[in-house]
This record gives structure tokens, sequence and C-alpha cells, in this order.
């Protein structure tokens, strides 16, 4: 595989159908030569097959893998870590290999270490929904997203254009980024957003549930996440999120402390920063 135009007729594999997986899948129907599915849930599988998601699927990844010339890994970030140690059992190889993890530092580490008839690049979509599942996977998530892309020294060109090929057949934007500086922006743009909604049910009393109104249940929508998801996540980039959470914790101070004096005109001023600040934001986003 070569140019971008080779994508249309490659075989691809997505380890993983879940909400990100099955979602990629629907998307990419029609793009490509033909689809495989790998899932450890017989159930999923049957799902996949029954809404025409995949063309064939398999819980063994070694039995179905080798067809494939792109494996995409769409599954939980440690999962992703032990998949790739295995990569070579299951697929002798050539291949490009792209995972969805939502960090990218340690997944970049371990697809280092494959053998060199693997194509590695990193990914990561900045879309998705709440709900998790194969029942709520939704081809139109990645439309207009950014999809963050990380590379090795020794990832190809071929696969940059191939990989490109496939965000842009989504209705997604590529973005290349150095893997810690994606995970340094995302600790502030994804995970400490999480945290701040878990954060803030924890602090509602059941009591308020009659007057739970729209930005209440709009800024703890991400607080009905999979646990386990986000516990990979946050660890596998503990650091940063630790300093995420000082400078959160310093502007939470900042605004306490107004509120606490009942100095309105200082509130006032910090409130229009922030209100600001967040229109800039906007901006720069707008020119991605």
């Amino acid at each position: 595989m070569t140019r971008e135009d080779d994508f249309s007729k490659s075989s691809v594999a997505i380890v993983g159908l879940g909400l990100m997986g099955g979602s990629l899948a629907l998307a990419l129907r029609g793009h490509c030569k033909q689809l495989i599915g790998v899932d450890q849930d017989p159930r999923v599988l049957d799902l996949a097959l029954r809404r025409g998601v995949v063309d064939f699927t398999h819980t063994d990844p070694g039995v179905i893998l080798p067809r494939a010339e792109l494996v995409i890994l769409a599954m939980p970030v440690s999962a992703i870590l032990e998949l790739l140690k295995r990569l070579p059992e299951f697929h002798p190889g050539p291949a490009v290999v792209l995972d969805l993890g939502s960090t990218k530092t340690e997944i970049m580490h371990e697809m280092e270490k494959l053998p060199p008839e693997f194509d590695p690049v990193g990914g990561h979509p900045m879309c998705g929904k709440e709900t998790s599942g194969l029942e709520n996977a939704d081809p139109d998530i990645y439309q207009g997203a950014a999809f963050a892309l990380t590379a090795l020294e020794r990832t190809s060109p071929e696969a940059r254009v191939l990989i490109e090929g496939v965000v842009r057949a989504i209705g997604a934007s590529p973005i290349w980024l150095d893997p810690e500086i994606h995970d340094t922006w995302v600790a502030t743009t994804s995970h400490l957003p999480y945290l701040m909604a878990v954060a803030l049910v924890g602090a509602t009393s059941m009591d308020a549930a009659l007057l739970l109104g729209p930005g209440y249940l709009g800024v703890t929508r991400l607080a009905g996440s999979s646990p386990e998801m986000m516990a990979d996540i946050l660890l596998t980039n503990h650091s940063r999120v630790m300093d995420a959470l000082k400078q959160h914790h310093a502007q939470l101070e900042t605004f306490g402390q107004a509120v606490q004096k009942g100095d309105r005109d200082q509130l006032i001023a910090q409130l229009e920063i922030a209100r600001q600040r967040r229109q800039n934001l906007l901006e720069e986003r707008g020119k991605g």
C-alpha cells in the first residue's frame, strides 16, 4: 500500500467492536475492500454480522488478523498495550497498525517494540459518547471531529498517507502531534473534564435531584462513562492529569476567594477573563 487510494483495495481488521470500533466500522463501509471484526464476546460478533457492521468475524485474532493489511486496535488502553505485545503471534506482517487509544505516550513506546514488518501509527479521535457498546455505534460521531495522529521515526510516509486517507474517509480531520504533547493537551481537554464531572456528581445531594437542569446534566454527562475505561486513561497519563488537577485547583481557589470576600468586582473580572478565554479557545479550534 503506497498511496491513499490503495485504501479502497485493502482489508481492514478492527479489534474491539465497542462504541468506537463499531462506529468506525460503520463509517468505513464502502471505503475498503472488506471489514474484519475481532471481539472476545461472541454476542457482539453476532450483532455485528446481523447489522452488517463487518464482513467477517472471529473471537480469535490469530485466525482472522492475517487477512488484513490494516489492523486497527479499538480497545481500552490497557488492552491495546497487551495486544501490541502479542500482535506478532497473531499476524505475520506486513501490516499497518493504528490504535484509537485516548493516551499515546505509553502506546507509542510499545509500538516501537513491534517487529519491522509492522508500520505503526498512533491515533485518538476526539469524539465519542458517554454510552458504550456496539448497540450504541454511530458512524456520524466521527464527522467533523479532530483525529490526533502520532508517528514514530520508523513510521513510513506510505503509512502516514494511508491513515490520513482513513481519517478523511470517515469525515474527520487528521492532526499530527508529538505523543507527549498530545497527552499534555488531552489532560485538560478530556481527562480533567471527566474528573470534574465525577466530582460534581459526588458533591450533589440526592435531595437536589428534582432540580437537575440542563446545565447540570450537560456538565455531568461525562460521569456516565465506563469507569474501567477511564481508569486506564487516567493511570496511563497520571503525571499530566495531576498537573491539570493542580491548575484547576488554583483556578477554583481564585474564584473561591472572591466569593468568600464578597468581592463582586473581582468575581466579575475573573468570570469575564474565563468567558473571553473560552471564546479565544473556540476561535483557535476553528482554525484547525
